[in-house]
C-alpha cells in the first residue's frame, strides 16, 4: 500500500465522517461551520482526481460563498433554535428530521456509488471529441471550451438565473427600506485585525482575481472563480466597515449586473448570421468572443454576488450615508 493511496484513503473518511457531523450537529452554526470545513476538504478532493478548475469553483463557491451565505442565514436563525433542557438539544421532530436527511443522503451516496461502480469498461466519455476539437475554440482549457463552446447554453442560464436570485432577495425588503442599502455586510463592531486585513488582503486578491479570469482560457480558473475572489474581497472591505454597502437603485451596479447576460445573450444571436447557429462563433473569432464573455461575466457575477450577500436592503440612509 503507497502512501499516496493511505493519504487518499484517510481523506475519504475524514469526508465521510464530518458529513455525518454535520447532520448530527446540535446547533445551524455548528453545521455551518462543519459544511465550509467539508467544501475545503472536497477541494482537496478534486486536486487529488486531477480536477483543478473543479477544485478552484468547489473552495471559492461550496466552501467560501455558499458558507458566508449560509452564516448569514445562521445568524438571523440563531433565535429560532431550540432551547437546550439541561445542557442536551431538545429533542422532538428536530431529531426525527435529522434521522430522515440522513437516510436520504445515504440513499443518495450509495445510488452515485453504484452508478460509478456499475460504469461500463472503458466508461463512456466525450473527452476525445473534446480535445479533437478543442483548436476550433482557439483556448487550451478543455474546462472553458466546454462551458462557452460546446454547452454555451448552459452557461448562459447559469449566468442569467443570478439576475432573478438577485431580484428574490431584494423582494424581501419593506418598503420603507428599498431605497437603503443592504445591512448583511455592515459591522456591528470595528475591530483593528479585520481592519488591517482588509487593507492588506484586497490588493493582492484583486490581482489573483484578475489572474484567474485571464489564465481561464488555456489553465485552470475563469470567470466564476475569478468573480468569487473579486466579490470575497469587496465583501471583507464591507465587513471591515472601510466602505458601505451600494444601494440597490445604484444605475451603474444595476447595469454592470444585466450586462453580461446581455452581451453573452448578443454574441449568441450574432452566431446565427455570422455562424449559421446560436451561441455559435464564427471561424477565427472564437478565441476574442470567448475572451470577451468571460469579461463581462466576471463583472456581472462579481456584483451580483456582493448584492446577494448583501442581502435585502435594510433602511433609507441620507446622502452622507448615515440614519
Amino acid at each position: 500500500m503507497t502512501i499516496s493511496l493511505v493519504v487518499d484513503i484517510g481523506l475519504a473518511l475524514v469526508v465521510l465522517s464530518l458529513a455525518l457531523w454535520i447532520i448530527a450537529a446540535t446547533t445551524v452554526y455548528r453545521a455551518v461551520i462543519g459544511f465550509i470545513v467539508y467544501g475545503l476538504l472536497l477541494a482537496i478532493v478534486w486536486v487529488r482526481l486531477g480536477a483543478a478548475d473543479v477544485a478552484l469553483t468547489e473552495a471559492a463557491l461550496g466552501g467560501g460563498l455558499t458558507g458566508l451565505l449560509l452564516l448569514g442565514a445562521a445568524a438571523r436563525l440563531s433565535h429560532h433554535e431550540c432551547v437546550p433542557v439541561f445542557g442536551r438539544p431538545a429533542a422532538g421532530p428536530v431529531v426525527g428530521f435529522r434521522l430522515l436527511v440522513g437516510i436520504l443522503c445515504t440513499l443518495i451516496a450509495a445510488g452515485l456509488a453504484a452508478v460509478v461502480l456499475l460504469l461500463p469498461e472503458p466508461a463512456p466519455s466525450l473527452a476525445s471529441e473534446v480535445a479533437s476539437n478543442l483548436p476550433a475554440t482557439g483556448v487550451g482549457n478543455p474546462v472553458t471550451a466546454v462551458l462557452l463552446a460546446y454547452r454555451a447554453i448552459d452557461t448562459l442560464l447559469e449566468a442569467v438565473v443570478l439576475v432573478p436570485a438577485m431580484i428574490g432577495v431584494w423582494s424581501l425588503a419593506t418598503d420603507q427600506g428599498w431605497s437603503g442599502r443592504p445591512g448583511f455586510l455592515t459591522p456591528a463592531r470595528r475591530t483593528s485585525a479585520l481592519t488591517l486585513l482588509a487593507q492588506v488582503l484586497p490588493p493582492v486578491g484583486i490581482v489573483f482575481g484578475i489572474h484567474l479570469f485571464w489564465i481561464g482560457a488555456d489553465h485552470p480558473g475563469g470567470k466564476f472563480q475569478a468573480a468569487v475572489v473579486l466579490a470575497a474581497m469587496w465583501a471583507l472591505v464591507l465587513l471591515a466597515g472601510l466602505r458601505e454597502p451600494p444601494r440597490v437603485g445604484s444605475p451603474p451596479l444595476r447595469l454592470a449586473v444585466v450586462v453580461g447576460p446581455l452581451v453573452f445573450i448578443g454574441i449568441g444571436v450574432s452566431g446565427i448570421w455570422l455562424a449559421d447557429a446560436f451561441l455559435a462563433y464564427p471561424a477565427g473569432y472564437a478565441k476574442p468572443m470567448i475572451l470577451a464573455i468571460e469579461a463581462v461575466l466576471t463583472l456581472s457575477i462579481t456584483v451580483a454576488l456582493v448584492f446577494l450577500l448583501a442581502g435585502p436592503p435594510a433602511a433609507d440612509r441620507s446622502a452622507d450615508g448615515r440614519r
